[in-house]
């Protein structure tokens, strides 16, 4: 059974829905970007309603300044406060838990790792550790689609052919060629030393063709303490069938190990 409620944050009202099941392990669902708790296209409602069916409660909601949520929206850097408030209010509605697993994409999952959020397990997709500019993507992402170009015969015949736009192809040589590591105290470097930190089991969720996904594998450094899952798909949110069924069998495996 579905259901909406309200709890509060630092005196704002934030709203929240509740898939209830019996389960004593439940998800914790944390939007992304500027989303409101249902999701691009209703993907978390959706995402919810599934977890449910397989009975473990699920819980969402709005941060401040999103959705039907008060507040001042001031990003995912300091929605800490708005996470721990809706652990408290799914902790207080569904009172037999004994194992939240938190999951998050992209911003969000970034905020699930920089604030160290105490739950029992997480589940991170996609994680926002470099902001790009324009229309470019970020440089990560630009040298794997170069590589995996370089390895089709197609791609050297459109090359040889003059099929290739030489103009983009030199756009984007020139932002690989001007990419710096991660640098101390950025978003990157701050998310990866909190991960490596965190005792919270971990897995880190990626999407193989995703631009996001892509420029967080760039930097992480990798931790044998953390369980790294991939889904082949260019879709960042996992919308197809297939993907999205990838996510629930990962999300499910996290749950039941609680």
């Amino acid at each position: 059974m579905r259901r909406a409620l309200t709890f509060t944050c630092e005196g704002a009202t934030l709203v929240g829905s509740l898939d209830d099941a019996a389960d004593k392990a439940g998800l914790l669902i944390v939007s992304g970007g500027n989303e409101i708790r249902s999701g691009a296209h209703r993907g978390m409602a959706e995402l919810a309603a599934a977890i449910a069916a397989k009975g473990y409660p699920v819980f969402r909601f709005d941060r401040r300044g999103v959705g039907d949520s008060e507040g001042d929206n001031r990003g995912f850097r300091f929605s800490g406060p708005d996470i721990i408030a809706a652990l408290d209010a799914f902790r207080r509605e569904c009172p037999a838990l004994t194992h939240i697993v938190a999951f998050g994409n992209c911003d969000a999952a970034t905020a699930l790792a920089l604030h160290g959020t105490p739950v029992d397990a997480r589940v991170l997709a996609n994680l926002w550790v470099i902001p790009s500019t324009g229309e470019m993507p970020p440089p990560a992402a630009i040298k794997d689609r170069y590589v995996r170009r370089l390895r089709d015969p197609e791609a050297w015949k459109a090359l040889l052919t003059g099929k290739i736009d030489m103009g983009k192809l030199a756009k984007g040589l020139g932002r690989l060629a001007a990419a710096k590591p991660a640098q101390p105290d950025s978003l990157a470097d701050k998310t990866v030393r909190a991960l490596e930190a965190s005792p919270i089991p971990t897995t880190i969720l990626l999407a193989t063709g995703d631009a996001t996904a892509i420029a967080f594998a760039d930097v992480w450094r990798g931790d044998p303490a953390v369980k790294v899952e991939r889904i082949e798909t260019a879709s960042h949110s996992f919308a197809g069938e297939s993907e999205f069924g990838g996510l629930v069998r990962v999300l499910e495996t996290a749950l039941s190990e609680g």
